[in-house]
């Protein structure tokens, strides 16, 4: 096969040199490294990454200065120079430091949010230091230790494999082949590798900037991923710039045709593009997205693609693991099932023997937990073991009795166990009873065998195994399908288990069973998608079979979460709308998966959801804000121009309203929201709609103002600029509290942060008003300033009471609902 350019080219792997010179272990009698050698070697050969690439804070900063944005604003500040505007120009220059300020240090803050989430999610390595098996940082590997690794790691090194059976490693980060490829005792395996199939020790030959593989631990993916929510958000950036430019274009005619000052007229035009720009919009966005995670870092979900928070909130159907997600994984082993003459202890010794305590497999802990003392289990010796594999579905140890006698056993899925007996066909009916009676009381079945040395496996019997279900889950899954959610379980068990664990957790009857899609002919095809939609859970799944599950609810239309926890998971992870890898899960589903769950159980993920759909709530009334306040001050501007050839604002009063009201709306991330009931889905006639009214309602305020001002009062010009000022920056903010929420604004409190961040800001603009510091504008004095404060809470009532109104007219399900909705609210 031809290799991508972009691969590495992968080395003999028998006769690769390696960088460091390690101690020989291959005889398996050294125990590693000692702490203190560990820790000069850490020293010596550095961590074991790659370093990354740091850009320098201040280019990164002056950075801020550099596209279409600041361009407008710079040139706005040359042409103010040129027109020798030198008021202007000072605060122009000085909103730009100070915008620029504000955006470096709120990314700043959203990088070092995601460095934490990576330190959160890094790879772990088994090593033993001292002779004692321990789990540590991959990074803190050094070359010479002894490490372990088993199906579904990632290599945490480039490593030499010692004795042992051979390994199937996925290679395709490596070199592009989609294909395993088969290590033996002796080759090396490289940094970034899968174990697919295999369990083996190593010795590291090579670290950090030494292996043939980039980086290891990074497994999150870069958060300036654009999401679908994103690009919606960018659209309505992009509807708004051109919205400006066809105005301004008017405005630049108009004044033309009049002979107006072309200097003076060109930097309005600017300035007040620069005020029509969503400056803020990225900023919002990404401290909007580095808050949520955090929040949910806190509550055991680590984000590990930030875009994927907004999928979540969209999520309307789960499909989730059994053991460990919905049960305990705390497996009990009930009375077993033996064959006539085959006894209690004998079928548990051989259990016992083809199980591993050091790997803390749950199974293999059961088993060796109920081994009686009589047994002398430490008597006999393990000459040779293989580990459990999808593929095999079972574990074979060759080992040693005390008498010297040799023999084989093994332990695994029945039908597997079963079918290397002599004699299967003859006790085929008697297990298959057993295994159901099992099933219907919930318990799964382990098929166990025995041969001596060199002859015919004989069946023992079967051990039942029983995974509790986690207290929470009937409570989860309710909670779930209240908020919109569908809840189906995928389990490996037979149908007889799942429709028993089912039962208890509060899912329905409907079990499939996942052999229907390898039994489906072409003209089933529709049929078995409406069964799987119509399914509570599915049993006797293959990793295959997740993937396939995901791809036909998808395209059912639906948005689909599920959950995993295996090396085999990774594409129905990936292909998954919310890919979550669960608590315990290996590296291999943790680096495919969106979310990676640090605690058990469905809580996690319901939070979760909750999360998502406040942080969608928060970005939705961000952009109803935005587009209304584009066009009440557009729209304003323009109309007072054209009609009455009057400049109700200059050019500096449009840069304190955009500086402002750009900084306040920061706070918006930290808002006090209540997540909806259902999944969210991004509604632009809604958002349109809306905005477009209130942009109305505040055109229609601006000029009332403006003819109080000069039809009523008989004030100057210059007194009436002021005055919009004041008015545009007091209730554009005051636009923030219409928009935040779907009921009247006092139905769900705000954040002090966003309420502080208001005042704040308002105060300023409130004092520059009213004192006009340093000639940017005629003072108002506190009267005029206090009408109109007076004259935009009216107005702010007004435009809450429209709101109302207007979902109920662009948003038909809101009719009905807006006053339970708010009943809800004020009693939480």
């Amino acid at each position: 096969m031809t290799q991508p350019s972009t691969a590495l080219t992968v080395p003999n792997t028998s006769t690769a040199p390696a960088p460091s010179s390690p101690p020989d272990l291959s005889s398996g009698a050294a125990p590693g490294l000692s702490e203190e050698e560990a820790l000069r070697l850490l020293r010596e050969q550095g961590y074991n990454e790659l370093p990354e690439k740091q850009v320098n804070p201040v280019l990164k900063f002056l950075g801020a200065f550099w596209g279409p944005i600041p361009w407008m604003i710079e040139v706005a500040v040359v042409l103010s120079a040129i027109v020798g505007h030198w008021a202007d120009f000072g605060i122009i220059l000085a909103l730009l430091v100070a915008n620029a300020v504000v955006g470096f240090w709120e990314e700043y803050q959203a990088g070092n949010a995601i460095a934490a989430l990576k330190a959160q999610l890094a790879l772990k390595a088994k090593v033993q230091r001292g002779g004692i098996w321990k789990s540590i940082a991959a990074r803190e590997l050094v070359p010479g230790d002894l490490i372990r690794v088993r199906l579904g790691d990632i290599v945490p090194a480039d490593a030499r494999l010692l004795a042992g059976e051979p390994l199937e490693v996925d290679q395709s980060a490596l070199t592009g082949e989609s294909l395993p490829v088969t290590r033996q005792p002796g080759e090396t395996v490289y940094s970034g590798s899968i174990i697919r199939q295999g369990e083996i020790d190593a010795v590291v030959t090579a670290t950090g900037q030494h292996t043939y593989f980039g980086k290891t631990a990074q497994l999150v993916e870069s958060a300036h991923t654009v999401s679908h929510f994103q690009k919606a958000v960018i659209k309505i950036g992009d509807y708004l710039i051109v919205l400006a430019l066809v105005l301004v274009l008017l405005i630049l005619t108009v004044a033309l045709f009049r002979e107006d000052p072309i200097l003076e007229t060109v930097e309005f035009a600017l300035v007040l593009t620069i005020a029509a720009i969503p400056v803020a919009m990225p900023t919002v966005l990404s401290v909007t997205m580095a808050a949520g995670a955090r929040i949910l870092a806190r509550k055991q979900a680590i984000v590990s693609r930030l875009v994927s928070i907004e999928e979540l909130a969209g999520m309307d159907l789960l499909c989730s693991d059994k053991t460990g997600t919905l049960t305990q994984n705390q497996l009990t082993l009930g009375e077993p099932f033996s064959l006539p003459g085959v006894s209690r202890e004998e079928l548990l010794l051989s259990a016992a023997l083809a199980s591993r305590g050091e790997d803390q497999d749950p199974i293999d802990l059961a088993v060796l937990g109920k081994v009686p003392a009589s047994a002398n289990l430490p008597g006999y010796r393990v000459l040779h073991f293989q580990p459990f594999d999808p593929v095999h579905k079972r574990t074979e140890a060759t080992v040693q009795a005390p008498d010297g006698g040799e023999c084989t056993v093994t332990k695994g899925a029945p039908q597997v166990i079963l079918a290397l007996a002599r004699d299967a066909d003859t006790i085929r009916q008697q297990v298959d009873e057993a295994v159901t009676q099992f099933a219907s009381r919930g318990f799964r079945s382990l098929g166990v065998a025995r041969a001596k040395a060199a002859g015919e496996w004989q069946f023992l019997g079967l051990l039942p195994l029983y995974d509790p279900p986690r207290q929470d889950s009937k409570s989860t899954i309710a909670t779930a399908r209240e908020m919109g959610v569908d809840v189906k379980m995928v389990t490996g068990d037979q149908v007889a288990i799942a429709k028993e664990i089912a039962r208890q957790v509060g899912l329905g009857p409907t079990i499939l069973d996942a052999s229907a899609f390898e039994e489906t002919k072409a003209h089933e095809t529709e049929a078995l998608r409406e069964a799987v939609e119509a399914a509570d859970g599915f049993a006797q799944v293959f990793p295959e079979h997740k993937y396939h599950i995901v791809a036909t609810l998808q395209n059912r239309g639906h948005i689909v979460g599920m959950t995993g926890d295996g090396v085999n998971d990774a594409p129905a992870l990936k292909k998954a709308d919310v890919g979550i890898a669960v608590s315990g899960a290996t590296d291999a589903a943790r680096a495919a998966a969106a979310i990676v769950l640090l605690a058990p159980g469905l809580a996690t993920i319901v939070d979760a959801i909750k999360e998502s759909r406040k942080i969608f709530q928060r970005m939705n009334s961000y952009a109803i804000y935005r587009i209304a306040e584009t066009v009440r001050v557009l729209l304003f501007m323009t109309l007072s121009i054209l009609v009455f050839n009057f400049y109700p604002v200059t050019a500096v009063m449009i840069v304190l309203l955009a500086l402002l009201n750009d900084g306040a709306i920061l706070s918006i991330a930290y808002d006090r929201v209540h997540y909806k009931q259902t999944p969210e889905r991004w509604q632009m006639p809604v958002v349109l709609g809306l905005a477009s009214v209130l942009g109305l309602m505040g055109v229609l305020a601006s000029f009332g103002l403006f003819y109080l001002g000069e039809r009523v009062f008989h004030l100057d010009r210059l007194t009436i600029q002021t005055l919009i000022y004041l008015k545009l920056s007091v209730a554009g903010h005051l636009t923030i509290f219409v928009t935040r929420t779907r009921g009247p604004f006092w139905s769900i409190h705000p954040a002090r942060l966003l309420v502080l961040a208001v005042v704040g800001t308002q105060l300023i603009a409130t004092l520059i008003a009213v004192y006009g510091p340093f000639g940017l504008m005629p003072p108002l004095g506190w009267k005029w300033a206090l009408f109109v404060w007076g004259y935009s809470l009216a107005w702010f009532l007004v435009n809450d009471r429209i709101k109302l109104y207007a979902y109920r007219i662009f948003d038909p399900e809101e009719k009905g609902i807006l006053k339970a909705r708010s009943t809800v609210a004020l009693e939480r």
